[in-house]
């Protein structure tokens, strides 16, 4: 079985639109990378209010798409990432917010795709088999290998409780690869994730859909959005699966939520843009939007918490 997209015309990189892109167009000198510059800024996690037991609803950055948080005294992981580099080629340019061994108890772990930014081996192997695994559907079987036995598989709308959180998969236009053979044999997603009163919406890895108005239908009153800004250059191959900083800004509209928080920017350079380039755009962009609160976009440090009960 291979999963598709809700427009089923969608196209995932192919092999020779990846040989231009990593191989021909670096010969011809059609591609020029930006030097990476300077990462997302970073500062040092706030251990104590992460770790107390029965805190308030936060949500803690940890670089590109990982997220730690915690509702209605249940803390989670997305798509964590503490690892140096990803596969050979794409090193980390600032440190993650929090090493894993800093971790509070975990009680779930979400997965939102395959892809290695999203889902490292060597970090999730630092994790607690106990926990429970909130995988898309076919990916389940990747985490019982490594020994988690609570491992819940989710198609678009489906959802699971753990105890206070609900979880919602919900839809993403992108694609997965592992390993040869393997494409679009696993699904991928966003989450809502719901507890005490507070929701919240992580997008994984998306390119621009109809997706988002379906979500914001559901889920009409979300407190913040998560969503990625950067790996669109070059334009040609990436806007597919990725979406561009303005691309970002009109999902956040179509969202909107009560916070705006860009995420898979700053950590890697895995696509032609510097690393801060997309967050500058998106600054750029919601200053000239005049139905957009400055305040509603909360750009955050690598290790910063966002406390979402003091958040008007």
């Amino acid at each position: 079985m291979r999963f598709e997209n809700l427009d089923t015309s969608h196209r995932r990189p192919g092999l020779l639109n990846v040989l231009r892109w990593s191989v021909v167009d670096r010969l011809l000198r059609r591609r020029k990378p930006c030097p990476p510059g300077p990462p997302a800024d970073s500062i040092a996690p706030d251990l104590a209010l992460i770790h107390q037991p029965h805190g308030p609803p936060r949500l803690t950055w940890l670089g590109h798409a990982s997220l730690l948080g915690c509702l209605d005294n249940q803390s989670f992981l997305v798509d964590p990432v503490f690892s140096p580099r990803i596969g050979l080629f794409y090193p980390r340019y600032a440190p993650p917010g929090l090493a894993a061994e800093q971790l509070p108890a975990i009680d779930c772990l979400l997965v939102t795709h395959n892809h290695y930014d999203h889902l490292d081996r060597r970090s999730v192997e630092q994790l607690d088999r106990n926990l429970t695994v909130i995988a898309p559907a076919g990916l389940g079987r990747w985490f019982f290998r490594f020994g988690f036995a609570r491992i819940v598989e989710l198609n678009w709308w489906e959802e699971a409780t753990v105890g206070g959180l609900h979880v919602t998969s919900v839809p993403a236009r992108h694609w997965s690869h592992r390993r040869p053979g393997d494409i679009n044999k696993s699904h991928w997603c966003g989450y809502v994730i719901k507890g005490a009163g507070v929701s919240i919406y992580h997008a994984g890895d998306t390119a621009a859909f109809d997706g988002f108005q379906q979500i914001a239908a559901r889920f009409p009153e979300l407190d913040a959005a998560l969503v990625p800004i950067a790996g669109y250059e070059p334009n040609w191959f990436m806007r597919h699966n990725h979406l561009d900083p303005e691309e970002a800004g009109a999902a956040f509209q179509h969202l909107n939520p009560r916070l705006c928080i860009p995420i898979h920017w700053g950590t890697f350079q895995m696509t032609d843009e510097s690393l801060r380039e997309p967050v500058d755009r998106l600054r750029k962009w919601w200053l000239s939007q005049t139905s957009l609160a400055p305040q509603q976009l909360q750009v955050l440090a690598i290790g910063q918490t966002l406390r979402l009960d003091t958040q008007t």
